[in-house]
C-alpha cells in the first residue's frame, strides 16, 4: 500500500493505462523542447520527470526538438540542450526533429483539405483576431471559409512552392466557431515563412504551427504519454480532434495521451525564454551561462551538481497546480551533496595579517589537513604554516563579550591543522583600522601530534592561509538576481525595475597553494566560507572561483527580520 501512496498523479495515470490493455513493452516517452533558448531549471523538472519514468518503466525516451519556427531556432541552442540533458545524467533512445516530419505533416494537411476540414485563408491577422470571439461569445466565420476544395489545394501549393509573401495566406482547420474552446475556432496550421531553417535550409516556404506538429510528431513517434505543463491544458481538446484526424490517415497500434502538470516556478528569478534573452541582451548578465541564471548551464558553471538538480525535482515533485519554490530549497539540495563530495581547503576572502612572533623567521612547516571528513577515501594534503599568516578581518576583534568565540585581544584560538595561538597586541593605521594582530603560539600544541597541550580544549578554530605561500585568487560572489521573490507578477511594474544591484562581487582573496592544480568545473568547500567553482574565465595567472552556496541559509534570517 505504502508503494501505491507514493505514486504521483502522472504515475497513477500510468498504472491505470497498464491496467486498461497498455503493456510495459508499449510505454515510449519524450522530452521536447523548442531550440530556442537555454533550458532553465524549470525544464529541468521536466527532463527529470519524463527521463525520471523512462527509468521506472524501463521505457525509451526520445529527445525531440520541436523546430517549427525558423525565426528563433538556431543550432547553439540545440547543442546547448543536448549537453544540458547529457550533464544531467540522462540518455535518450533517440534524437529526433519535428521537421523530420515535415513531409507527413503536409501530406495529412492535404488530406484534411480534400475531406473539407481546413482551408487557406487571406485575411489579415488583425482580421482573424477580430472575427475570432471572446470567450463568452462566439466568432464569426472567415469570409473564405467555404473556398472549394481545388481552390484550397492550389493555394495551399502555391504557399509551399513560395508563390506568395509572408502573411498573404494561412492554412487553418475547419472547426467550431463557436466553441467555447478558442482553441477550436478554427486554428492556424501553416503561416509562410521565406526563413532560413537550421536543418531543412530554404527547402520549406511554410512551416507548420506548434499545435499541428507536435501531438502528430508524438503519435509518428508512438509516444504514449506526451507530458506538458498546465498552460497546454486547454490545448487538449485540440491535440485529441487532431489526432481523431490523422488516425484515420495513418492507423498505428498507439494514439498518444496528453495529460498536464504544474509548472514549479523558482523564487528571486524569472524562467521565461523571452525575458532571460532580455537579461542578456541588455547586459544585465554575462550570458545565458552566467552563474545569476536559473538557466541549466548557469547553474552548472556556479557550481551545482546534476545531482543537487535531481534531488531538487524529486524534491518538490509533481502537482497539479502552480507554486512558488523558494529557492533556498535548490540550494540546500546543492549544500547536501557537495558536502559529501567537495574537498575543504583552505582560503581567505577578507584578510588580516597575523604575525606569530615566537615562531622561527624564515621557517616553515608542512601540516597534514584532512581533504574531506565525509569521505575517508579523500585522504589528507599538506598545508603551509609559517610565522606570517592570513585570518578573515571579521575573526578578530579588540575586545568581545564572552559569546565570541573568535580571537580577541589576550584571547586563545586553534588554527584549523595548526597551533593554538593567542593575541597579544594588535597595529592601527592613521584612520584607527587593525591592520596587524601580534600573537605568540604555543609550539607543543600542533593538531594530531599527541601531546597534552595538543588535546587542550580552546572554544574557537580559524581558518587561515601562510602569507608567503599563498595564492591569490579571484571570488565571485553571488546574489539573488533580484530582490524580489516573484518579480514578474507585478502588474503595473516591469520585472527588470527588480534587478538587484548588488548580485554580483567580485574580491580578490587568498587560498592555500595546493589550489594551483584545481581545473575548471573542480568544486572545493572554502572552510568556513561555502562551496566553491573553478570558472572557465581561470587563466595561467589568476583562478576565479565562482560561490555556489554559502554553508548555511543566510537569506532565510534576512527575510524574517
Amino acid at each position: 500500500m505504502s508503494e501505491e501512496r507514493s505514486l504521483n498523479f502522472i504515475e497513477h495515470i500510468i498504472e491505470d493505462d497498464l491496467k486498461e490493455g497498455y503493456t510495459k513493452d508499449s510505454l515510449r516517452f519524450r522530452f521536447p523542447p523548442e531550440p530556442n533558448g537555454y533550458l532553465h531549471i524549470g525544464h529541468a523538472s521536466a527532463i527529470c520527470l519524463n527521463f525520471g519514468l523512462g527509468l521506472k518503466y524501463n521505457a525509451p525516451v526520445n529527445l525531440r526538438f520541436d523546430d517549427t519556427n525558423p525565426t528563433k531556432e538556431e543550432q547553439e541552442y540545440v547543442d546547448a540542450i543536448k549537453r544540458d540533458v547529457e550533464w544531467l545524467g540522462f540518455k535518450w533512445a533517440e534524437e529526433r526533429y519535428a521537421s523530420d516530419y515535415f513531409q507527413q505533416l503536409y501530406d495529412w494537411a492535404v488530406a484534411l483539405i480534400k475531406e473539407g476540414k481546413a482551408y487557406v485563408d487571406s485575411q489579415t491577422s488583425e482580421e482573424m483576431a477580430a472575427q475570432k470571439g471572446t470567450p463568452t461569445e462566439p466568432g464569426n466565420a472567415s469570409p473564405y471559409r467555404d473556398r472549394s476544395i481545388e481552390e484550397n489545394l492550389e493555394l495551399f501549393e502555391r504557399m509551399k512552392n513560395g508563390d506568395f509573401q509572408e502573411g498573404a495566406h494561412v492554412l487553418r482547420a475547419k472547426i467550431d466557431m463557436a466553441s467555447p474552446n478558442m482553441l477550436m475556432r478554427d486554428p492556424v496550421l501553416y503561416r509562410i515563412l521565406h526563413k532560413h531553417h537550421h536543418r531543412t535550409g530554404n527547402d520549406w516556404c511554410i512551416y507548420p504551427m506548434y499545435d499541428w506538429t507536435h501531438g502528430e510528431s508524438d503519435y509518428i513517434e508512438q509516444i504514449t504519454h506526451s507530458l506538458c505543463t498546465l498552460e497546454f491544458r486547454p490545448h487538449r481538446d485540440l491535440y485529441d480532434w487532431f489526432l481523431d484526424q490523422v488516425t484515420r490517415y495513418s492507423p498505428k497500434d498507439i494514439r498518444s495521451k496528453q495529460r498536464e502538470f504544474a509548472r514549479r516556478n523558482l523564487s528571486h528569478t524569472v524562467v521565461s525564454k523571452r525575458k532571460l534573452l532580455r537579461l542578456v541582451e541588455d547586459g544585465i548578465v554575462s550570458g545565458w551561462d552566467d552563474p545569476r541564471m536559473p538557466t541549466i548551464s548557469g547553474l552548472r558553471r556556479r557550481g551545482y551538481t546534476p545531482v543537487s538538480i535531481r534531488n531538487f525535482a524529486d524534491t518538490i515533485g509533481i502537482a497539479k497546480r502552480e507554486n512558488l519554490i523558494d529557492v533556498s530549497l535548490l540550494e540546500f539540495c546543492a549544500r547536501e551533496d557537495l558536502n559529501k563530495i567537495a574537498p575543504r581547503v583552505m582560503a581567505v576572502l577578507d584578510p588580516l595579517k597575523v604575525v606569530i612572533t615566537n615562531y622561527p623567521e624564515g621557517e616553515e612547516e608542512w601540516l597534514e589537513a584532512e581533504n574531506n571528513p565525509e569521505d575517508e577515501a579523500a585522504g589528507t594534503r599538506k598545508v603551509p604554516f609559517s610565522r606570517e599568516i592570513y585570518i578573515e578581518k571579521d575573526d578578530f576583534r579588540e575586545e568581545a563579550n564572552r559569546k565570541f568565540f573568535r580571537l580577541k585581544l589576550g584571547g586563545e584560538v586553534r588554527l584549523k591543522n595548526g597551533y593554538i595561538i593567542k593575541a597579544e597586541s594588535c597595529t592601527k593605521d592613521e584612520a584607527g583600522n587593525i591592520i596587524e594582530v601580534q600573537c605568540t603560539y604555543d609550539e607543543k600544541s600542533r593538531s594530531g601530534s599527541g601531546t597534552e597541550e595538543s588535546k587542550r580544549k580552546v572554544k574557537g578554530t580559524l581558518h587561515w592561509v601562510s602569507v608567503p605561500h599563498a595564492i591569490e585568487v579571484e571570488v565571485r560572489q553571488y546574489d539573488r538576481l533580484f530582490t524580489e521573490a516573484s518579480p514578474d507578477t507585478h502588474k503595473d511594474k516591469d520585472f527588470m525595475e527588480f534587478v538587484n544591484p548588488k548580485s554580483l562581487e567580485v574580491i580578490t582573496g587568498y587560498a592555500e597553494p595546493s589550489l594551483k592544480t584545481l581545473k575548471e568545473g573542480d568544486r572545493v568547500q572554502f572552510q568556513r566560507l561555502g562551496y566553491f567553482c573553478v570558472d572557465r574565465d581561470t587563466t595561467m595567472k589568476t583562478i576565479v572561483f565562482n560561490k555556489t552556496v554559502g554553508l548555511r541559509d543566510t537569506w532565510a534570517k534576512i527575510e524574517q527580520k
